[in-house]
């Protein structure tokens, strides 16, 4: 596949093109996510049309190496989800090395944890970026030894990548913005109010993607941005610390904080708590993570974003096998060249658990509703 130069600007204007741009009020209903699997059904299709059964015979030695290179280990589905769906997956497709790493929010590391990984002879690099931008340098590494790279859940800005696989991120942002703002309205809120808004991670290039999906909606709304944020490394400590500044400077004035992710989220929420604001203003979030279910089953959160990572994962695997016996893949898009599998992400409010996160299987009841939670589990008709 040649270089084609392709970076974060062209991946804004592919997406921009795919996501419709809409008031609130016009936000279609939402898929549940039943709807992401049928789309990694038609990449998985067209994966094995292309490619067939994976040549496991083959797979001894450094030719049998896949390397997983996960950003962080605060965003609790890294660690939960996308490495142990991915590693059984793996197992499951024949006799591969699975090295895994994990670079904990810092790039240099990432670029160590990857020469070590082509140095050791992996033969495809599955790569989660601490920083798109940075890890431009990693493709290259990999692009002269002839490794190819699968870019998972967030595009490295250049270099020649094999495959692409994420989630529609710029709609992610505007499924929170639509509730957002729905919530912000339905709670008495004037369409002149305040808010504040908690972005994710400046090096993470989802993350420009789910801000310029929420000021699609949120700028069209008529609230207020009393000021906003972008949270170096996710960190749900500086997302606090900056939010109880804000508190300071604006107090009464807050209806609403618009938080890109659930860690971030619970990060204003605890400011919120220390500075005793009763009600709890509207707050978002994005992963489905556990604590988030929890905080929205008794009302601290009001919404999150489920993401069905198990497909993602298991995509990523079986495109990964296929690249390291040299089979050729394909998928539903292109940007810039690069197959692409974008999934669709799901806005889950209380109402919408036992659908989505339940029915998945991603959590169990039993994992939501612990004695702590299980009178709001009842309240809320989770059982």
């Amino acid at each position: 596949m040649p270089t084609t130069g392709r970076g974060l600007p062209s991946l804004r204007r592919a997406v921009a093109a795919l996501a419709v741009r809409r008031r609130p009020s016009a936000i279609p209903p939402v898929r549940r996510a039943g709807a992401a699997v049928s789309v990694i059904a038609l990449a998985a299709l067209s994966l094995a049309a292309c490619t067939g059964a994976p040549d496991t015979g083959s797979a001894t030695g450094a030719a049998g190496k896949i390397a997983l290179l996960l950003p962080d280990a605060k965003t609790a589905r890294y660690e939960t989800f996308d490495r142990p769906l991915f590693e059984a997956k793996v197992a499951e497709l024949g006799e591969y090395d699975v090295l895994y790493s994990n670079a904990d929010q810092d790039a240099a590391k990432q670029q160590q944890q990857a020469e070590s990984a082509l140095a050791a002879g992996t033969g495809v690099l599955v790569l989660d970026p601490v920083d798109a931008n940075a890890a431009v340098s990693i493709v290259a590494s990999a692009n002269a030894k002839g490794v190819p790279v699968i870019s998972y859940d967030r595009l490295v800005a250049g270099g020649d990548l094999a495959y692409y696989i994420s989630f529609d991120n710029q709609k992610v942002g505007q499924l929170q913005a639509a509730a957002f703002v729905d919530g912000v309205l339905e709670d008495g809120g004037a369409s002149s109010d305040g808010i504040l808004m908690v972005n994710g991670s400046p090096t993470d290039s989802n993350a420009a993607l789910f801000k310029r999906g929420a000021h699609d909606i949120i700028d069209e709304s008529g609230l207020r941005v009393l000021a906003e944020y972008d949270t170096p490394g996710w960190s749900p400590e500086k997302a606090q610390e900056w939010v109880a500044g804000q508190i300071a400077q604006h107090g009464d004035a807050i209806v609403g904080v618009y938080a890109a992710n659930d860690a971030t989220a619970g990060g204003a929420i605890a400011a919120l708590r220390v500075a005793n604001i009763d009600p709890l203003p509207i707050v978002t979030g994005q992963d489905a993570e556990l604590s988030a279910i929890q905080r929205i089953i008794t009302g601290d959160q009001y919404m999150t974003v489920y993401k069905a990572i198990k497909p993602q994962a298991e995509l990523a695997a079986q495109v990964a096998v296929a690249l390291l016996n040299g089979e050729e893949v394909t998928a539903p898009m292109e940007i810039d060249g690069t197959p692409t599998t974008l999934l669709d992400p799901v806005a889950v409010r209380i109402d919408d658990i036992m659908d989505t996160v339940v029915a998945d299987g991603f959590w169990s009841v039993e994992d939501i509703c612990t004695p702590v939670y299980a009178d709001a589990c009842e309240a809320a008709g989770i059982g």
